[in-house]
């Protein structure tokens, strides 16, 4: 290992890979490593023998179950919005060449104790048995301001300045109810809690306008879309990407010690005896403890079922956010169930997670809102995990670490902390103007 880096990554989680993917792409000379013998990190995918190895040591999972090898069951299950940065990365990449999509049924808020779809126009708003007769009016007036904001012509604006302008005072301009601006601010622009309430307008507008876009690309009934066989071909994909710009992965690799020169400054990275020079190293807060704190705990369930969950028109891959305020806690709770037409289950059998950004000690009280939406279950496991961000200087010491995953079922945040950390790296910015029409869900797979 002779060789000099630009950047040594280390990990293969998603992140990493994205990471590795746009710099390689860069013509960085880039090797990857990871301590695991598989891709994937904590963002892995397990068939059923290893689901049963984690979760119930030597058990070995029912034969009514189906074939392990059938299975590829995400350890951090995230859908893709449709118009999303995630897919604007794999088409600038030129990853969605290794991967089959498929656009997602469902897309679903909990609200009063009832799941309903989220209507994302205003001609859907006008439908939803989620808002009363004149607060549809309302609802489908905002909607509409939304669809036709520009952010460049300020004749869409109706006088309003979204950068100074919050979004409660912006909503309020609308006379919203609090029910609808519920949905809204968590089903429909994302937010994990109600801090966006007090900040500028514009992001939500624009969050609002990339749902109602995604919805419409695919005329499905929700803005995402999900790799066939699971979020473990991606790390694969980015892997191949890397070496058609030679790049070079290496897998089992132990111990992997970041080495300091003696000015703080990141300039290699041993393993096996074995060091690899380098400038950069780009991490998961895994491989530097010390430049990473604790900032929270997932919790999360998973349930194999033999049905559609219950109240979403039978769909075979469905997300439902349950907003914080519906269940009294201060963040959101996520459900999000795929099938075997997504092929990450055996013929008839669903995969279906609950996550939450823990705030008791208790996980499975804690969970059970989202649970007790999921029918007869045929087998649940739970898991935690501690969330770690990074506390260093990447300007000082040239390591880039990764955000642990949040507890979100789509994938808006996790890429929003690759495309910093790039900006960080190179001090560019990603293109994100690309032809979405090169990552497409078949009419096949629809």
């Amino acid at each position: 290992m002779d060789v000099e880096y630009d950047v040594v990554v280390l990990g293969t989680g998603l992140k990493e890979c994205i990471l590795s993917g746009l710099l390689s792409v860069d013509r960085l000379k880039v090797l990857h490593m990871d301590r695991n013998d598989y891709y994937g990190g904590d963002s892995t995918s397990l068939n059923l023998n290893q689901l049963w190895k984690r979760f119930k040591g030597d058990e070995t999972p029912p034969a009514e179950i189906g074939a392990s090898r059938d299975y590829n069951v995400d350890m951090v299950p995230k859908f893709m919005m449709a118009n999303g940065a995630l897919v604007r990365v794999l088409i600038h990449t030129g990853v969605t060449k290794y991967l089959s999509f498929k656009a997602v049924d469902g897309s679903y808020v909990f609200n009063k104790g009832k799941i309903h779809k989220v209507p994302s126009t205003d001609m859907e708003a006008l439908k939803s048995p989620l808002m009363g007769l004149f607060e549809k009016r309302r609802a489908g007036k905002f909607f509409l301001y939304v669809q036709d904001y520009k952010e460049n012509d300020p004749s869409t604006h109706k006088g309003y300045d979204l950068t100074k302008l919050t979004t409660k005072q912006l909503i309020s301009k609308y006379g919203l109810d609090d029910n609808t601006i519920d949905f809204i601010g968590h089903a429909v622009a994302l937010h994990r809690d109600d801090s966006y309430l007090s900040e500028p307008a514009l992001d939500t507008v624009k969050r609002m306008k990339l749902y109602a876009e995604s919805v419409a690309r695919f005329q499905g009934g929700s803005p995402y879309i999900y790799p066939l066989y699971g979020l473990g071909e991606l790390p694969q994909g980015f892997a191949r990407l890397s070496a058609v710009y030679g790049g070079t992965y290496m897998l089992n690799k132990p111990e992997c010690k970041v080495e300091f020169d003696s000015e703080g400054k990141v300039c290699g990275v041993t393993s096996e005896g074995e060091t690899a020079k380098c400038k950069k190293v780009v991490c998961d807060p895994s491989y530097l403890p010390d430049k990473v704190k604790k900032v929270g705990k997932v919790f999360r369930a998973i349930a194999i079922m033999s049905h559609p969950i219950p109240n979403t028109a039978e769909s075979h891959s469905v997300q439902i956010i349950l907003p914080q305020k519906q269940l009294g806690r201060k963040s959101d709770m996520y459900v999000f169930c795929c099938s075997y037409s997504h092929n990450v289950a055996s013929k008839g059998k669903f995969i279906a997670f609950v996550s939450a950004q823990a705030e008791t000690d208790n996980l499975q009280t804690e969970l059970k809102p989202g649970i007790d939406l999921l029918g007869p279950v045929d087998e649940l496991f739970f898991d935690t995990y501690d969330r770690y961000e990074p506390t260093n200087d990447s300007s000082s010491d040239n390591c880039y670490i990764s955000t642990s995953y949040d507890a979100t079922t789509h994938f808006e945040s996790t890429v929003m902390d690759v495309l910093s950390l790039y900006t960080k790296i190179t001090g560019k910015m990603v293109d994100l103007s690309v032809d979405l029409s090169a990552a497409s869900a078949s009419e096949d797979d629809m």
